[in-house]
């Protein structure tokens, strides 16, 4: 929990780079949810350090921000500091089949670009609604595979140390939806290297991913999937077999399209997702034994883990 006092000791340092009561909530793809306590917009490295300068010796939660694909925050919002990453971090320079890009880059975008380029392994990005930086923090992936398989390094500023350092892959000890990416680290880019390929091919494995999503993946306010597959089984097949598609509570419904998902109504509340992630957590775990994971952060709940997942 963030010192206030050492928020207006950091806003007093920011000057007007800090903004209080930031948007939060309404940047995430659920679209609900409370603001952050301060926000600060990054466009290079030099404001990170700064925030970096701002923070040394400060008790002050952090918050890095990108598009917000896998966040829920809650509606009394984030009591500390938010940092986003904007268009500056947008960029993308292929050489060869080594691929930088930038850590706000939209992962579809990624895939479409790199595919018209004569490269392949990146056409799964297409269907993940995130960014490359939290494609990195998470190893995000689909259609059997992930952003480790291609990773060749990353490069990280580190907000508690006001450091910044490339990173080889093997330094991420990526796991499932893991990796060793602390709460002070930054990505704001990552290096790809991928295999010539067939533009044409590329393109059909592109559309083909589209239409699988609109076929089997709700649209609308959502965080993708929200409980990570236990070992050797779906998670989206338990909560089905248990009973609770369309389960609803207030504002938000576990999605009668795919159970993985639970959609929030427009202007709704964060609290009452939150309380159909708990009773979808609850009765798996009555029928079958097993306690799901969050895949989705929680972020401005009290009883979060320290990694920002529901206990």
């Amino acid at each position: 929990m963030s010192a206030p006092a050492d928020l207006d000791t950091l806003a007093g340092r920011l000057g007007t780079r800090a903004r209080r009561d930031a948007p939060l909530g309404s940047r995430t793809t659920y679209r609900v949810g409370g603001p952050a306590a301060l926000g600060v917009e990054a466009d290079e490295e030099a404001d990170l350090l700064a925030v970096a300068a701002g923070l040394d010796g400060l008790d002050v939660d952090v918050l890095v921000l990108g598009n917000g694909s896998n966040l829920l925050v809650a509606d009394a919002g984030f009591a500390g500091l938010v940092v986003h990453l904007g268009t500056g971090f947008e960029t993308l320079r292929i050489d060869g089949t080594d691929v930088d890009a930038g850590a706000s880059l939209a992962l579809p975008t990624l895939a479409r670009r790199t595919v018209a380029a004569g490269l392949t392994g990146l056409e799964w990005a297409v269907g993940v609604p995130g960014s490359v930086g939290g494609a990195v923090r998470m190893n995000a992936g689909g259609h059997g595979s992930d952003t480790a398989a291609t990773l060749v390094r990353y490069r990280v500023v580190d907000l508690a140390a006001g450091t910044v350092a490339d990173r080889a892959a093997a330094e991420l000890a990526a796991s499932y939806r893991h990796t060793s990416i602390g709460p002070a680290d930054v990505v704001v880019s990552a290096t790809h290297r991928l295999r010539p390929g067939d533009p044409a091919t590329g393109r059909r494995t592109i559309d083909e991913i589209v239409r699988w999503r609109r076929a089997n993946q709700p649209g609308g306010a959502n965080a993708g999937s929200v409980f990570t597959n236990p070992p050797g089984d779906s998670a989206g097949r338990l909560i089905d077999a248990c009973g609770c598609k369309g389960l609803r509570i207030g504002s938000a419904e576990v999605s009668p399209k795919h159970a993985n998902f639970i959609q929030a109504d427009r202007g709704g509340s964060a609290d009452d997702v939150r309380r159909v992630m708990d009773a979808v957590r609850s009765a798996v775990f009555a029928a079958t034994g097993t306690l799901l994971s969050t895949e989705v952060r929680m972020v401005g709940f009290a009883d979060a883990d320290e990694d920002g997942t529901a206990p």
